[in-house]
C-alpha cells in the first residue's frame, strides 16, 4: 500500500487509524469460544472450545461411556447458559446400549431437563442426516451426536458435512464416539475422556463432584497430547481444577476409578 501525506504527522495519524481498523476487523473475525472454566485448559485452547466447529469426544474404553456422555452433556450445559436448548441425537441401538437419559440425574448436575431436546433415529444414516440439518439451526446451543462403534457411513466426507453445517450456524457440534476407534475426520479437536475418582471435600466417604480425566488427542491448529483433570462445580456451572497439575502427553496416564457403575456421572439410567 502506498501512502501519500503532506507531512509526517498526518502520515502517522493515518497509520494509527489504519491499524485500528485492522484490529477491529481481526476481532470481529475471531470465532466465539466456549470456556470450560478450567483455567489451564482454557488457556491452552486460547479461550476454550471454538463454537461453530465439530469436536470429537471418545470414551477411553467402553466402561467410560457413561462419563463421556456426561462430559458431553456438561459441555452442552455450558453452551446453553444463554438460554438456548441443546439437541441430543442418537440411534435406537444407542438407546438400547447406553440407556435412557434420566431427568433427575440431569437436574442433579445442574441441568434443566426442559432445555434438552432428544431425537432417536432408526440408524446411523438417518442420524447423520438429522445432525447436518439440525446444525444449520442457529437457535440451538449445541448438538450432541451420539454414535457407537465405527459405522461405515461416518467417514471423512460425512464429518466434513457436519463441520460445514456447524460453521455456517455457529452452533457447536459434539460428536460423541463410544466404543469406537479414531479415524480421519474434519473435527477441530479430538478428545479422550475417562472418569476420575471423586474427591470428598469433607472426608466422610461421601460422593464428591463428578470428575474427568481429559486428553487432547488432536487439534487442527495448536499443540495436542495434553492432559487435565477436571471437576464439575454444580453451583457455579463450570469445570474447575481439583488440585492436580496438568500432565503432558509424555507422562503416565492418570489413575481411574473402579467399575463402570461407580464411575458414571449419574444421569444415565441403565437399560432394561
Amino acid at each position: 500500500m502506498n501512502i501519500l501525506a503532506a507531512d509526517s504527522s498526518s502520515t502517522l495519524a493515518f497509520l494509527r487509524g489504519h491499524i485500528a481498523t485492522l484490529e477491529r476487523g481481526r476481532t470481529a473475525d475471531m470465532p466465539a469460544m466456549l470456556a470450560s472454566g478450567h483455567a489451564a485448559l482454557d488457556a491452552a485452547l486460547g479461550g476454550g472450545l471454538v463454537k461453530g466447529r465439530l469436536h470429537e469426544l471418545f470414551g477411553a474404553n467402553v466402561e467410560d461411556s457413561g462419563s463421556s456422555a456426561g462430559f458431553a452433556l456438561l459441555l452442552g450445559l455450558l453452551a446453553g447458559q444463554g438460554g438456548l436448548p441443546m439437541l441430543w441425537l442418537r440411534t435406537n441401538r444407542a438407546e438400547k446400549i447406553g440407556g435412557h437419559l434420566y431427568g433427575p440425574g440431569l437436574a442433579a448436575l445442574g441441568f434443566d431437563p426442559a432445555m434438552l431436546l432428544l431425537g432417536v433415529m432408526q440408524d446411523e444414516t438417518m442420524l447423520l442426516r438429522a445432525a447436518s440439518d439440525a446444525l444449520r439451526c442457529a437457535g440451538l446451543a449445541a448438538v450432541v451426536i451420539e454414535c457407537w462403534g465405527n459405522p461405515s457411513v461416518l467417514d471423512l466426507t460425512a464429518s466434513r458435512r457436519l463441520a460445514l453445517a456447524a460453521e455456517g450456524s455457529g452452533v457447536i457440534a459434539l460428536l460423541l464416539r463410544l466404543d469406537a476407534q479414531p479415524a480421519p475426520s474434519a473435527a477441530e479437536t479430538r478428545w479422550r475422556i475417562a472418569s476420575a475418582p471423586s474427591i470428598d471435600p469433607l472426608g466422610e466417604r461421601l460422593m464428591g463432584p463428578s470428575a474427568f480425566d481429559l486428553e487432547l488427542l488432536r487439534r487442527r491448529a495448536g499443540p495436542d497430547g495434553l492432559r487435565w483433570r477436571l471437576e464439575w462445580n454444580r453451583d457455579r456451572r463450570c469445570f474447575e481444577d481439583p488440585g492436580q497439575a496438568a500432565l503432558s502427553g509424555a507422562l503416565a496416564s492418570l489413575p481411574v476409578a473402579g467399575p463402570a457403575t461407580d464411575r458414571a456421572t449419574g444421569y444415565v439410567e441403565a437399560a432394561a
